[in-house]
């Protein structure tokens, strides 16, 4: 059982774990041992509440695919057992984002001295390249 939050728990059945040979540098210990990890995560089968459900699938996440699976990989690690840790880590971290609800934004117009003393500042840096310019003779 993976824990989510207080009352949220996720089964570890519904999660897919598939062991890959990973990529780079890292000589004959890549080259023959399956240490990555792909982890698959199917949101609509999963037995998350709706409210879970509904904000993963609108969320913008390359890791979330057009059918609703999550997939993560794994492969910072030397051992298939960390990289599987990890990738749990990630999964619990991608579906808390969701439950956080950000405080919508309240517009706010800067105070007029504020502006005053940008535009001062823009027009004294406007003088300053004036002068740099070509002098001409008469």
């Amino acid at each position: 059982m993976l824990r989510i939050s207080n009352n949220v728990t996720l089964d570890e059945n519904g999660i897919e774990f598939e062991a890959i040979r990973a990529q780079g540098p890292g000589g004959q210990k890549v080259n023959k041992t399956s240490a990555a990890i792909h982890l698959r995560f199917d949101i609509a089968a999963s037995s998350l509440p709706a409210f879970y459900k509904e904000r993963l699938l609108a969320k913008k996440d390359r890791r979330i695919t057009k059918d609703g699976i999550i997939v993560i990989k794994s492969r910072q690690h030397r051992s298939q057992e960390q990289n599987k840790e990890e990738a749990i880590e990630r999964l619990a971290e991608l579906i808390k984002s969701v439950s956080r609800v950000e405080k919508k934004r309240i517009p706010t117009k800067p105070k007029k001295s504020a502006l005053m003393k940008r535009l001062q500042s823009k027009k004294k840096h406007g003088q300053k390249k004036k002068l740099r310019g070509r002098v001409e003779r008469e």
